[in-house]
């Protein structure tokens, strides 16, 4: 099997592997190029879903229109969990390998994170008021969300309280290993207890219980979710490249 190869900027070529990237240099060139085109797939498949969900999609037979904020809230929902365990997993690859690219993508991910997980809170307090008569219940699945947002809070603020950036990012990944012990908490809360919050519906190995168009608009908000988040972690990174590596020669060249 042929070894892959790169071409570096003076023309060289050097053998790419999975640590390639990891050199801050590729990273900030790699980043550049993929934040468009994340963003465009982002853009068309976030209006395909809209498009889809509000005009296309039937009214429920119980809910009424008022269920349709489920394109906006469970996608959020599902994001706000798979960017923690991303997080966690680069801030794990980072503590392990010493990687700093690792350090930086798991520190630009959290703001997205956070802003996912509250975002599927503040849209299903809007759904919970006309289902269950309140903005709020103490419900499993609830609370172990809420507990996800105090995780990504705290990982932003412990690693800006530490001055310098790699006590930071070893502090951090630390907080976000042990709190990754929360997501299957939150995915199995609807069968492990007694729950107002409905069961999910989509599930591998499993017809959904839902009509294919709410499926389709669910899965394309899904899929643009995840190209801006991203599309948005890797513009963070980029401008946290800029902080830590700003003197360096490849960097001024770069950005002249």
């Amino acid at each position: 099997m042929n070894q892959p190869y790169y071409s570096t900027a003076n023309g060289a070529k050097r053998r790419l592997t999975v640590f390639t990237f990891a050199s801050p240099r590729n990273f900030h060139y790699l980043a550049g190029r993929l934040i468009p085109w994340f963003t465009a797939l982002g853009v068309l498949t976030g209006l395909a879903g809209l498009l889809i969900g509000l005009l296309v999609a039937p009214t429920d037979f119980q809910q009424g229109d008022a269920y349709r904020i489920i394109f906006v809230h469970v996608p959020a929902a599902w994001m706000s969990m798979l960017i923690y365990m991303a997080m966690a997993g680069w801030a794990g690859f980072g503590l392990a390998y010493h990687t700093g690219v690792s350090s930086i993508m798991a520190s630009a991910l959290a703001p997205t994170g956070a802003l996912f997980t509250f975002l599927a809170l503040w849209t299903g307090a809007l759904w919970g008021k006309p289902t269950w008569g309140a903005w709020w219940v103490w419900d499993a699945r609830l609370t172990s969300e809420l507990i996800l947002l105090f995780l990504y809070l705290g990982y932003m603020g412990l690693h800006a309280s530490i001055a310098d950036p790699r006590r930071a990012d070893r502090a951090a990944a630390v907080l976000a290993l042990v709190g990754a012990v929360n997501i299957p908490i939150i995915y199995f809360s609807v069968y492990w207890w007694n729950t107002l919050h409905q069961g999910p519906s989509v599930t591998l190995g499993n017809a959904p219980t839902m009509a294919p168009a709410m499926l389709a608009a669910m899965l394309l908000m899904v899929a643009a979710f995840w190209c801006y988040g991203i599309a948005v972690a890797l513009r963070r990174a980029r401008c946290i490249v800029l902080e830590r590596h700003g003197s360096a020669a490849w960097l001024r060249r770069r950005t002249k």
